[in-house]
């Protein structure tokens, strides 16, 4: 007879050998999590929404890393729920990684008899529906890794795109499994950057496949705009479209907005803003839309130009609104804010003390890294102190994680050291020279 032992490592092995969240290295730092768990509360869930049941149990998982085990099965429950009413079924191979989801739970909760009864139901699945690949897993659960990974890391974009393509080889009519995948190749490319003509087309034909995701065609109109195309007349009618719908960061109102910024004007991207924010007001991810406006805007961007006091009091106060929403997603906002107190003429004084206070704070290498990138910034630009912005570029070069914000600064770096004018161009030669390679 099994020993009460050797029961607990079976069941373990059983556990680990599942395909859930709890086994897809979904492992980020606690900062991290606190800000996905913001970012998944502004993806819509409204009814027919073909991503809902993945939307739960996401955001199930991501209540148990923060140790709210109630809401992870609440959540989890709901995944359950809407994948019986999007699939019109009791039960399918959508529901494998739902119940893997609950196994882990109920095992961590100590449950191990509603731990071995999930296990079952997942036994029961798998050989009810298998594969219609033998070597392969079944494409709900590729999709579904696929969907989560994408969401979940910008790191694991390429993994994500791997797995879709492997869902849609087996399961082509899945509309909407096209559409993010086409979205996710978008998503991995580097910023403003074109599209591909192949990437083009792929985009053209998800559209037409999938014609009521206004997210996708704002993204498509967005690259037809970067071609030349004039797209003042359908970007208007998109408008129309997009403030009907329910209000979700998948709703398309933040690439409208983009779109309109740098294809139309800043102006019509404010008033836009402004006016999805009068017919939902208390909406934070609205105000996070509008304060991107603002801080994009003719206030900051456009030398010598003098905005009204009040255009500023407006940009300022949705920060300070956003700010206050979106409590542990705060740092690149009050770096905007900053940069308006600065660009603005506003207060100087405001700004550096913005800084200052991130500089005091305990945060993670990456944020570490985008903050002493964007201060060396503010040193250069608003300061004129070229030493001090030198030695915070070198702070974000120094630590060896890959970003944007690394790159830049190292290229900045560069420069200095090239046009050879700087009394610190040997300092900074020995600097790169003996800068270490990201991990």
């Amino acid at each position: 007879m099994m020993s009460a032992a050797q029961s607990q490592t079976t069941l373990e092995s059983k556990l680990e050998a599942l395909q859930c969240h709890f086994t897809w290295d979904l492992d980020p730092s606690k900062a991290m999590l606190l800000r996905r768990k913001e970012k998944f509360e502004d993806i819509g869930t409204e009814e027919g929404n073909s991503w809902l049941g993945h939307i739960y149990n996401l955001r199930g998982f991501v209540q148990y890393k923060l140790g709210f085990t109630e809401d992870a099965q609440s959540f989890f429950n709901k995944a359950a729920e809407a994948f019986s009413k999007i699939r019109n079924a009791d039960e399918g191979p959508w529901l494998v990684v739902n119940y893997g989801n609950l196994a882990w739970l109920h095992h961590h909760l100590g449950d191990q008899a509603g731990s071995q009864a999930y296990l079952s139901k997942v036994n029961t699945l798998m050989n009810k529906y298998p594969s219609p690949s033998q070597d392969e897993l079944h494409p709900e659960i590729y999709a579904e890794k696929a969907w989560t990974l994408m969401k979940f890391s910008g790191e694991q974009k390429k993994r994500a795109a791997d797995y879709f393509q492997r869902a849609i080889r087996m399961q082509p009519d899945m509309v909407e499994w096209n559409t993010s995948y086409v979205l996710g190749l978008v998503g991995s490319l580097r910023k403003n950057k074109k599209v591909k003509a192949d990437l083009l087309e792929k985009m053209r034909i998800a559209k037409e496949q999938d014609p009521e995701n206004l997210y996708l065609a704002v993204h498509y109109l967005h690259q037809c705009a970067q071609k030349g195309e004039r797209i003042e007349e359908e970007a208007h009618e998109l408008a129309r479209k997009v403030l009907k719908n329910p209000v979700s960061s998948y709703s398309g109102i933040k690439p409208l907005l983009k779109v309109y910024k740098y294809y139309l004007s800043i102006d019509e991207a404010i008033d836009l803003a402004e006016e999805a924010l009068e017919t939902h007001p208390d909406e934070r991810y609205l105000k996070r839309c509008a304060a991107l406006c603002y801080n994009d805007s003719k206030i900051i961007n456009v030398r010598d130009s003098h905005p009204k006091p009040s255009m500023i009091d407006r940009a300022i106060s949705l920060h300070e609104e956003v700010i206050a929403l979106y409590p542990h997603s705060f740092l690149m906002k009050k770096i905007d804010l900053a940069t308006i107190y600065a660009k603005s003429n506003y207060s100087q004084v405001e700004a550096e003390q913005i800084y200052q206070e991130l500089l005091e704070m305990d945060l993670e290498p990456a944020d570490k890294q985008m903050l002493y990138h964007n201060y060396a910034k503010h040193l250069y630009l608003h300061c004129r102190d070229y030493q001090r912005s030198i030695q915070y570029h070198m702070k974000a070069a120094a630590i060896p994680q890959q970003s944007f914000y690394r790159l830049t600064s190292i290229n900045t770096l560069k420069k200095i050291r090239d046009r050879g004018r700087s009394h610190m161009c040997r300092e900074i030669e020995e600097f790169l020279a003996n800068l270490q390679e990201p991990l």
